[in-house]
């Protein structure tokens, strides 16, 4: 194990670990339990995408340290809004500190384990809300990651100037089970097409005019 994929089990995060393999890698996944509404389904997901990679899986709990935390993607905050990912709406799901909390665990981890990089699967559709998914907290991060590791460990954001539609091609390509993956922000069992994650996923696989696998609510 020489590397750690931060595993949400969204597709940005299933085609980082996807295409870390397919660069030599021989990674870690790891995902967090920290009381979203979709955490039981993303968690799910991300163990059935590491098992389908033959990757190793490790769940940090987080739900006693990020209880409290005020957004709507958390399970008691108000209702997930809908509607376009960058509308100003989609505000409301920032969790606050989500990347920095969630890096610097990595990061230690990382150290821990001997493992030199840290995936992330930030991208471009998430600059326009997420202060910490733009390339200014990815460098700032990154910066402090290797200063505070005696350069042991750096950050590795393969998909941060690239968007959705370029996630999905280079998943596609490498064979990436999209069909295992859970993009929905709300608390159901099927995806609900019509949130700002479901809305940007499904613009992403019109554009190239491929079928999503996942199955919808009516």
């Amino acid at each position: 194990m020489n590397a750690i994929v931060s595993l949400s089990g969204g597709m940005d995060s299933a085609t980082v670990l996807a295409d870390a393999i397919d660069k030599g890698r021989k990674p870690l996944a790891v995902g967090f339990t920290y009381g979203s509404k979709h955490n039981p389904y993303e968690n799910q997901a991300a163990a059935d995408l590491a098992k389908h990679y033959a990757a190793p899986f490790r769940l940090i709990d987080l739900s006693g340290v990020m209880r409290g935390f005020k957004s709507h993607l958390m399970a008691d905050g108000g209702p997930i809004p809908e509607g376009h990912y960058e509308d100003a709406s989609m505000a409301q799901t920032v969790v606050p500190g989500r990347n920095i909390i969630f890096a610097a665990i990595l990061s230690g981890l990382a150290w821990s384990e001997g493992a030199e990089e840290i995936w992330l699967g930030i991208h471009q559709g998430d600059h326009a809300i997420y202060e910490d998914c733009r390339p200014s907290f990815y460098a700032a991060m990154n910066q402090a990651i290797q200063e505070g590791t005696g350069k042991r460990v750096r950050l590795v954001a393969p998909f941060l100037d690239g968007n959705k539609t370029t996630i999905l091609k280079r998943g596609l390509l490498l064979g990436v089970p999209y069909s295992l993956t859970r993009t929905c922000y709300k608390d159901q069992s099927l995806a609900c097409g019509k949130c700002g994650s479901c809305q940007e996923r499904l613009s992403a696989f019109c554009a190239i005019g491929v079928d999503d696998p996942v199955e919808y609510a009516p």
